[in-house]
């Protein structure tokens, strides 16, 4: 498979019984495309393969597709486990198949309902009947055939030959010889045939009251969940009178509450950041006319966005809405811009006695501002296209998030010149406000002139104390960890604990259900739907070593509470302590991560390593790096032993490096065997060859299905093995009796010599290297920070042989893969907005300038990313990538009110020597304060609902760590240009006065 063309990883596991081969192909490959491929190389290897191995192709889906789990519950007793399993087999999974979108409906517990042919050995050596003969028997006696058509009266009939085995009854009659007296011998005679279940290599358990029968139903890829989840339940309602009597269907997963609580978490803050968005602008405005501009170009511009959503076949999901919820506030700095401007010109245009069309002046205003708002808007939306560069899953995270905000301000630049001069013209009546009559504008002016005085008088001084802030930001970045992506609250834990091999079926079942009754004594925790081993579907290659258990959690307002000292708890008098205790209370619900904590004390069991993680976030995880784990190492080598060695050696070594909640290490070659090795010479001293050995092993030890009853739409296997009384234990086992050519019967010890080893018990295989896994789960979130020390501490500690090399996987291999995409991205977005702002300003020292505000928009970013306990992730650096756009915007405003101030001094003759600018400055910057404020207040404000948002809302931690940077960025560079701008600008054109003029004002 490694050389089928675009594929990325061929990984190979091979278990008792199965084995699966995954293939990863590289991003955007057609899902069809690639299933071709894989089977035209199938076709080349088949022939190389063994005897009665035959490949099959998975469905068309993936274990993230596993959308919705159930399982099948008889409170009344009266439908065992068998028959629920018959159920669900034979005609639940099918009435779910048929759903659109549904690719798989895997079957998970219960009991396999098996026709079972118990022979005693002895019985077959009275009546010198070999076992082979009795699989013939009944292979024969289970057959169906068809004798064409003959016609009789002018009918024609078609002629069949019924002889299906249809009950026990008829399995027990099977006549399989005759004895010496010429009496046939049937079945019966020879053992006993009854019903019984076949062998199991998983099962499910609920709410640690024993075990059940469940159904995981799975997406096929590329389709919507949500509305395949709601087909399904349309489906189970519609036939929830055909369950049985007394079975009930209980939901253990269902994904669409995960997506339409985070759809509905961003909802809320779209909701809220319009509110606030609108509250501002009438704030700054006192003109409700006028503030309707912006309040209703703002939902013009979101349904906008949507319609190439549509079209591309976005979904509304937690990614798509975040673009829009990070765009909001900048989608009105166009409209606040130009009609800041209209109210500043209508206000001239009354104080010199409405000299010319209302209309005119309005165009002229439209036209000073709005090519250059225009071009930061778009700056704004180009800026954020090298998102989209972004692979793999950060890429598939961030792409619908980059186009939805892409497709935001687009439509907004587009109706900054086309829909807001129209309303413009329509609602920029009656009464305006003179801006040194508004409250809010003496009020920033008053504070602003003072502060912008100081540094036009001492610019210098001022531009080095803000490089020093600058530089002092570097300590605090260099102390921020670094994760790939902040956890995902999904409303859910996955619960994964690992036993060593070897562990049997009823073991496990005991486990299972011991650890759910752990988990429901917590009050946080509504139901527990636990797997361990795997579910008939090729998604699924757990080993019965490995459990799964979904925990659902209830609302967190609903979890216990837990009581903290706060600041002001043993300082304040208790009068202000009632008060204070209000807006800090003492009592809060418990954090996830405590609940996690508690739950994984209470949960170790001896010989189980425990791993806590989400279900989507896993699953995710499983697919693309073989990990279950949040961080893993992968260990290559050529010998299966030596592999075992070293992830032994390595758990012993990470299990006390700090930050490990646990760490486990995958036995290879702790597989428990029984081998009969076939002694060549004694067994040709009777005409046996080695598959005459092998055939009584599968068939009188291991039970071959040999034959399959139909029940109408029902099938079950025939299996015929020795009774168990005779298979349980070695020396039974070594009288295992193995039929000669000449008639006799010997037992199999005197061919075969037994002994028990051990082996490998799952074979991993990954690119054509062997290869062994160390889970690793970490409590936290600084994974480079903890890679670092663990690497360290691996490289004094334990020594690798030639031919040996390690992998560090998970969570650190894609911060490495984002870090590595980070350093084209920036330098190309950075790159993108300079091409854009030198084709707006028609020179390089603007855009230059308005350069400047990146470094000092850092400081506030980082310092906030810092305070808020905050990682360096891809939403963080998203985030930081979605400020340069703005930082480019709130500088190409100011220096264009800078701009405007100096021509207008210049045309009337007043820009004259050093004086003059210093007041031309100092007019551009606080006579115009108040739109600048407004625009960043806007995309501040409109941020801050993500902000406030509860960890505990379903991607409210994604988005916070999108707008973390954003908010402190904008803030300190919003601050820094008020007074660093003026400042650069007075140096830069400084030069451009007449030398003796500006040489006689320094002299005076």
């Amino acid at each position: 498979m490694l050389a089928a063309p675009r594929v990325q990883i061929a990984r190979g596991i091979s278990d008792f019984g199965a084995s699966y081969i995954y293939v990863i192909f590289e991003e955007g490959t057609d899902l069809y495309w690639a299933r071709t491929r894989v089977l035209e190389y199938l076709q080349t290897i088949s022939s190389q393969l063994p005897e009665g191995v035959t490949p099959s192709l998975g469905s068309d889906a993936t274990s993230v597709g596993w959308i919705f789990e159930y399982a099948l519950v008889d409170d009344t007793g009266r439908h065992d486990l068998a028959q629920l399993r018959s159920f669900q087999d034979w005609y639940l999974r099918y009435w779910l198949e048929a759903i659109p979108g549904v690719a798989d409906v895997a079957p998970i517990g219960g009991f396999v309902r098996q026709y079972q042919v118990q022979l005693e050995p002895e019985k077959l050596l009275a009546y010198n009947v070999p076992i082979a003969t009795v699989i013939d028997a009944v292979r024969r006696n289970n057959r169906d055939s068809g004798g064409k058509v003959i016609e009789v009266a002018s009918t024609e009939y078609m002629i069949r030959g019924r002889g299906y085995l249809r009950s026990l009854n008829d399995l027990e009659n099977t006549p399989v010889g005759v004895d010496s007296r010429g009496v046939p011998v049937l079945l019966h005679q020879l053992g006993t045939v009854a019903f019984g279940p076949d062998m199991r290599r998983g099962l499910a358990e609920l709410d640690g009251k024993g075990e059940t029968v469940g159904g995981i139903v799975i997406m096929r890829s590329g389709e919507n969940a949500l509305a395949v989840i709601e087909d399904v339940k349309k489906k189970l309602a519609e036939i929830s009178d055909s369950l049985p009597e007394g079975v009930k269907l209980v939901t253990t997963y269902d994904r669409s509450e995960l997506i339409l609580r985070a759809v509905e978490t961003l909802k809320k803050s779209l909701t809220e950041e319009m509110l606030v968005v609108s509250l501002v602008i009438v704030a700054f405005l006192l003109h409700f006319r006028t503030a309707l501009i912006p309040i209703l170009a703002l939902p013009a511009g979101v349904i906008l966005s949507f319609i190439p959503m549509v079209f591309m076949g976005q979904t509304a999901n937690i990614m798509s809405l975040g673009g829009i919820a990070i765009a909001i506030g900048a989608m009105v700095d166009a409209s606040i811009v130009l009609i800041e401007n209209a109210h500043k010109r209508l206000e001239e245009w009354e104080e010199a006695g409405r000299n010319e069309p209302r209309g005119e002046v309005l165009v002229r205003s439209f036209k000073e501002v709005g090519p250059s708002i225009f071009f930061s808007l778009l700056v704004i939306t180009v800026s954020f296209i090298p998102v989209l560069t972004l692979q793999a899953q950060e890429g598939r995270l961030f792409h619908p998030l980059a186009l939805t905000k892409t497709f935001s301000m687009a439509f907004a630049a587009i109706l900054a010149v086309t829909l807001i001069p129209a309303l413009a013209h329509y609602l920029l009546r009656g009464r305006i406000r003179a801006e040194e009559k508004h409250p809010i504008s003496r009020l920033l002016q008053a504070l602003y002139s003072p502060v912008l005085r100081f540094a036009l008088r001492f610019p210098r001084l001022v531009i080095a104390l803000a490089a020093l802030m600058v530089v002092s930001t570097i300590p605090i970045y260099q102390r921020l960890g670094s994760e790939f992506m902040p956890p995902l609250n999904e409303g859910s834990i996955l619960f994964m604990p690992s036993a060593p091999p070897g562990l049997p079926v009823t073991e496990a079942a005991r486990i299972l259900q011991t650890q759910d009754k752990l988990l429901m004594q917590f009050p946080e925790v509504e139901r527990v739907f636990g797997k361990i081993g795997r579910a008939e579907t090729p998604t699924d290659p757990a080993p019965l070593s490995m459990a799964e258990t979904v925990v659902l959690l209830k609302p967190q307002d609903e979890w216990r509470k837990v009581t903290e000292e706060r600041w002001h708890s043993g300082r304040a008098p208790e009068f202000l302590k009632v008060w204070l205790d209000r807006f800090w209370p003492k009592e809060r619900s418990m954090s996830w991560e405590e609940l996690i904590q508690e739950m994984d004390a209470a949960l170790k069991l001896p010989g189980m390593a425990n791993i806590w993680w989400m279900p989507v976030q896993t699953r995710t995880e499983m697919l693309s790096s073989g990990m279950r784990s949040n961080l893993g190492i992968k260990v290559f080598g050529p010998d299966l032993n030596g592999i075992n060695q070293l992830a032994s050696e390595l758990e012993s070594v990470l299990k006390e490096l700090e930050g490990t909640r646990t760490v486990f290490s995958d036995r290879i070659t702790g597989g428990y065997y029984l081998d009969f090795e076939v002694r060549r010479d004694q067994a040709a001293r009777y005409g046996l060859l080695a598959e005459d050995v092998n055939e009584i092993l599968e068939t009188a030890i291991g039970g071959m299905s040999i034959a399959t009853v139909i029940e109408g739409r029902e099938r079950y296997p025939v299996s015929v093995r020795y009774a168990r009384e005779y298979r349980d234990n070695l020396d039974r086992l070594s009288r295992v009796l193995v039929p000669t050519p000449s008639g006799a019967q010997i037992p199999i010890s005197m061919i075969a010599e037994i002994r028990m080893k051990l082996g490998p018990s799952m074979i991993r295989n990954e690119n054509g290297e062997l290869v062994g896994y160390v889970f690793v789960d970490v409590i936290g979130k600084d994974y480079e920070g903890f890679v670092r020390k663990a690497q360290q501490v691996v490289k004094e500690k334990v020594r690798l042989p030639a031919g040996y090399h390690l992998e560090w996987s998970g969570q650190y291999q894609y911060m490495l893969r984002m870090k590595q995409r980070m350093q084209l991205i920036i330098p190309l977005t950075l790159f993108v907005i300079f091409l854009l702002l030198y084709l707006s300003f028609g020179s390089w020292k603007e855009p230059l300038i308005v350069f400047l505000a990146v470094p000092f928009s850092l400081v506030g970013a980082f310092w906030l990313v810092y305070l808020l306990d905050y990682n360096l992730s891809v939403a963080v650096w998203v985030g930081l990538i979605a400020l340069a756009g703005l930082d480019a915007e709130t500088g190409v405003v100011m220096l264009l009110y800078l701009q405007l101030a100096c021509k207008k001094w210049q045309d009337e003759g007043r820009l004259l020597h050093l004086g003059d600018l210093k007041e031309a400055i100092h007019h551009g910057a606080v006579k115009r304060v108040r739109p600048k404020v407004m625009t960043v207040l806007t995309t501040i404000v409109g941020l801050l609902p993500i902000l406030w948002a509860s960890s505990t809302e379903i991607g409210a931690d994604t988005m916070k760590r999108m707008a973390a940077p954003m908010v402190g960025g904008l803030v300190t560079s919003f601050l820094l240009e008020l007074t660093i701008y003026p400042a650069i600008f007075l140096i830069w054109k400084r030069g451009h006065l007449p030398k003796s003029i500006d040489e006689q004002a320094e002299r005076a």
